[in-house]
């Protein structure tokens, strides 16, 4: 037994998984492919949004208030400046669908928000060119995510606390046998008592066939433009947003370099055929709208792209994660298919996964996010 816990995958789940188990445990190995926070990965483009207020699944409320504490015990842990506490927007149609279902959610958890009108928008957040029936939801408690930072603190963190790292060791295979889970990379084998699998865009080959069939791999783009005032476009006066308004949808955050501003066109990714096989350039189209809509919202941008990219993630059939183990009886545990939107619960889900893998502790609530879900399917 080569020891209780291996990680496969250290990006955004993966790494807070191996931090978390290793303050549980002295026998974790986390199993990189390439490098943490590597370009290629779901992690790469600078930000994520970290938000309290969202659409839909109010379970996921104690999970983001946990995740929220456990970025502040990471930066203190670390040293790191991990989230930039700026707010966040989230804008769309007075009583339209989008704010409507985010305004349900909002109020069933009890999350703290104010709701401004487009003329106090006006006043406080001038960046923003609201259409005459827009208004927006404030959330005080968020803000954006430096990613490379977090996954390579957490990995730190996990080895001062003496988990094993194995970087450029991609995983061929994994089998569970009696005694435990033989996980193979090449002509290299090894046993552990439990193995989390929270490789992204890259679990479905480690999976079991009905979960094969009930995730896809997709590719989502990111784009970033020059502000004509950067200082406008600061954490300090710059929120993160999410602006769903008619037929124009975008999400973006602050400039994080003093210059740049992230700003992507929302829920535009593709199916890819594999995470290795990923489009980097944008279409024609891609770039077309996503002008037309900088060019519409933010005034304060030249809506010129500077910057592009695009990355695998993992995407599930009815769009909510997989946490848990393959059935009850099984020594392998998934951590994967956020579809787009698990980086601001990454330490949240990292711990769910750890504990759990480990026997320490289980979970109740998270039924809408088990693998079993799709057995019946």
């Amino acid at each position: 037994m080569d020891g209780k816990l291996a990680v496969i995958g250290l990006g955004s789940i993966g790494s807070m998984a191996l931090w978390q188990a290793s303050r549980l445990s002295d026998s974790v190995t986390g199993f990189e492919a390439h490098a943490p926070a590597h370009a290629r990965s779901a992690v790469g483009g600078d930000t994520r949004l970290f938000r309290m207020i969202y659409r839909g699944i109010p379970d996921l409320h104690p999970i983001l208030e946990r995740s929220r504490t456990l970025w502040a015990e990471l930066e203190a842990e670390t040293g790191q400046n991990i989230l930039t506490r700026c707010g966040g927007l989230s804008i769309g149609t007075k009583d339209g669908p989008y704010l409507t279902a985010l305004l349900e959610t909002t109020r069933a958890n009890g999350a703290d928000h104010e709701i401004l009108s487009r003329e106090a928008m006006a006043e406080r957040y001038p960046q923003h060119n609201l259409r005459p029936d827009d208004i927006a939801v404030y959330d005080p408690h968020a803000g954006s995510l430096r990613t490379d930072r977090a996954v390579t603190a957490a990995v730190a963190a996990a080895q001062a606390n003496g988990a094993t790292v194995h970087t450029n060791t991609p995983i061929d295979s994994i089998t569970e046998t009696a005694d435990g889970v033989i996980i193979t990379s090449g002509d290299k084998s090894w046993t552990f008592e439990n193995v989390i699998v929270s490789s992204g865009g890259w679990s479905q080959r480690l999976m079991p066939d009905y979960l094969k069939a009930a995730t896809e791999t997709k590719r989502c783009f990111l784009t970033w433009f020059v502000a004509r005032d950067a200082s406008e476009f600061s954490p300090e006066k710059f929120p993160v947003f999410i602006r769903i308004s008619g037929d124009r949808s975008m999400y973006g955050a602050p400039a994080v370099d003093g210059a740049t501003v992230k700003a992507t066109l929302d829920g535009r990714g593709g199916p890819t055929p594999n995470a290795d096989s990923v489009p980097r350039d944008l279409t024609s189209a891609e770039i077309s709208e996503t002008m037309e809509t900088v060019t519409e919202f933010f005034p304060g941008l030249f809506p010129n792209i500077v910057r592009s990219d695009a990355f695998p993630d993992l995407f599930t059939s009815d769009g909510k994660p997989l946490i848990g183990h393959v059935n009850e009886e099984s020594k392998i545990c998934f951590a994967t298919g956020f579809s787009g939107q698990g980086f601001k619960m990454a330490t949240g889900f990292g711990e769910i996964a750890a504990c759990e893998a480990l026997g320490k502790r289980s979970f109740d609530g998270l039924d809408f996010a088990r693998p079993q879900r799709f057995k019946s399917i």
